[in-house]
């Protein structure tokens, strides 16, 4: 349902939101090594997510990337619309460009409802409702 680079967008973003050494800034290069991604592939990422408001940067030698507090408390639906649209929960799980209701692929009726659910996880999760188990060692941001 998700692209990889969204869902390595979300991962980026709950980095950063879940540190809080050094005011909460890193640079491409430790968010990159932590969530075992490419930089080049963080650096474009992160700077869309700049662009977003879903994150800021700043510049200089204590400078990087960071969340700040009314960031840390939007819904995962702005990172997921950020990055692969607004469209994402209307997409076929089939990837056909024609299913609906009216002309549905095999599977329309149960992926709806996924589809659906997940949406609605996306809606009321807060970035700031993952950090606790992530700093609490209770789950994990690579496999």
């Amino acid at each position: 349902m998700l692209s990889l680079t969204c869902k390595t967008a979300i991962k980026a973003v709950l980095f950063l939101a879940s540190k809080e050494e050094r005011d909460g800034k890193y640079s491409i290069k430790e968010v990159a090594t932590f969530i075992n991604a490419s930089e080049h592939s963080v650096g474009k990422l992160l700077q869309t997510l700049v662009k977003a408001e879903i994150i800021q940067s700043s510049k200089g030698p204590n400078g990087g990337f960071y969340l700040s507090h009314k960031q840390r408390k939007q819904a995962l639906i702005h990172i997921v619309e950020a990055i692969d649209g607004k469209d994402v929960f209307k997409q076929c799980g089939l990837g056909f460009s024609k299913c609906s209701s009216s002309h549905p692929c095999p599977i329309h009726n149960d992926y709806k409802i996924v589809r659906d659910l997940f949406e609605n996880l996306c809606l009321s999760k807060k970035v700031s409702d993952l950090c606790g188990p992530l700093t609490d060692g209770l789950s994990y941001l690579i496999g």
